[in-house]
């Protein structure tokens, strides 16, 4: 029997029964949690952290954020744990799918975006949903044909001879033809990818206007055969300009037939599995932010790329390389920036929580390395209620200090400090405004 389950980053799962609608606790059945137990372990031999066992009865959740659909049935839906008071899970879900959207760079419909905030569905039907939205435009818009190669025997001549195959025909059956020929059909990768996609959602979805679009679509679409070879089929999807409709839809197919997205975990179940590191999207959300925010002239070189430093050398052979997050040039000058998805706050205690000393030390050696010693350096946090403004600056030195600044999620804005002088390569619009105009989560 089906099952749904919500919680949130580091939630408490356990087989003993807990009180209803709590985010931070569930219960789960029997077979869900063992299988979740296997899921665990094989994260683990991979250098990845998504389970801890408490016991024998219960799990603690890591910060991996997404749905995850058991071989029992118990859907699994992890939001993250950002919004304290309020409707916190509605609140989780929008923020999510925006992260998602900007980290994977997808384009969602716009009917779908305008509706956002009345779309209450787990994140697994919002896909399939912008799937199906995009997979009907398609349609409409025409499914791309191609000439198909086929060589056949037949009673009568079409296209081409086949001669070699002609006389190797077995005595009696002269009066057939080994021809070749070329057929115009919808039989192609994308089109096979496509109908695989979609019969994983007519299969998995549970809201009732996905399963009746994904039943007419299949209707429409009776005669494409599914990809037996998803992999290869991928890597022959066309992108030349015939192609073009093509391409709004591939990264919804990708995550729905579980590919190897940049930040998408998928196991050997073949369920509707999606878990995304909550570190990651911070980061790439706040990437495209920067992105959209800089000043022309300024550039943005993100994880030191091409221009990567080492901690050390041995002899000539570079030893623990550094790669800050982000870095900003403009007219000279130079800013590394980290993001980290941790909650920063005011008092003394709820600093020591987030403000680790190892990041300390790690944005001290970006400094050396990248600045010389001398420059500003900022370690950006997600927006709380408890950090709204920017901390007073870290000395490491008279010429080298940094920066603990909260990232407002809600508004889509970095909360700069007016000593801080980054904000000669942002555009004064985004990275100033008065903090009474921005939304408090939560």
């Amino acid at each position: 029997m089906s099952a749904s389950v919500v919680v949130r980053e580091y939630a408490c799962l356990t087989t003993a029964p807990v009180a209803p609608d709590d985010l931070d606790c569930a219960q789960v059945s029997e077979s869900a949690f063992d299988w979740l137990c296997e899921l665990s372990a094989r994260f683990n031999s991979n250098g990845a952290k998504l389970l801890q066992v408490q016991g024998r009865r219960s799990l603690k959740w890591d910060s991996y954020v997404g749905v995850l659909e058991t071989p029992c049935g118990t859907r699994l839906e992890i939001v993250p744990k950002h919004h304290e008071e309020g409707d916190c899970l509605q609140k989780g879900r929008q923020l999510l799918r925006k992260l998602i959207q900007r980290a994977l760079d997808l384009k969602a419909r716009e009917a779908s975006v305008a509706g956002l905030e009345l779309f209450e569905a787990p994140l697994s039907e919002w896909v399939m949903a912008q799937f199906l939205a995009e997979l009907d435009l398609l349609v409409k818009r025409g499914v791309r044909f191609d000439y198909q190669r086929v060589e056949e025997e037949q009673r009568f001549l079409r296209g081409q001879l086949n001669v070699v195959a002609q006389m190797r025909q077995r005595p009696g059956k002269q009066h057939y033809f080994q021809i070749r020929h070329d057929v115009f059909q919808p039989n192609r990768a994308e089109n096979r990818l496509l109908k695989s996609a979609l019969e994983q959602v007519a299969k998995s979805t549970r809201d009732a206007n996905n399963w009746r679009l994904a039943a007419e679509l299949r209707a429409m679409l009776s005669d494409l055969p599914a990809s037996r070879q998803i992999d290869l089929d991928f890597r022959a999807w066309s992108t030349d300009r015939l192609m073009a409709h093509y391409q709004a839809i591939k990264p919804w197919c990708e995550l729905i037939l579980n590919q190897q997205m940049p930040l998408a975990v998928s196991g050997e179940w073949r369920g509707m599995s999606m878990l995304f590191p909550m570190e990651k999207l911070f980061e790439r959300y706040v990437e495209g932010w920067l992105r959209n925010c800089l000043v022309p002239g300024a550039e943005l070189i993100t994880q030191g790329k091409g221009i990567a430093k080492s901690l050390c050398k041995q002899g000539s052979e570079p030893v623990f390389e550094l790669k800050p997050d982000f870095l900003v040039d403009n007219d000279g000058r130079r800013w590394v920036l980290d993001a980290k998805w941790k909650r920063a706050g005011q008092g003394a205690e709820k600093k020591k929580e987030a403000l680790r000393e190892a990041d300390f030390y790690q944005l001290f050696a970006y400094g050396h390395k990248y600045l010389d010693g001398k420059g500003e350096l900022a370690l950006i946090y997600p927006r709380t209620r408890q950090f709204d403004q920017p901390l007073p600056p870290f000395d490491y030195s008279p010429d080298l200090r940094l920066w603990a600044l909260p990232f407002d999620l809600d508004a889509d804005r970095l909360l700069i400090d007016d000593e801080m002088q980054f904000t000669d390569c942002t555009k004064a619009a985004m990275g100033t405004a008065p903090l009474d105009q921005a939304v408090i989560p939560g």
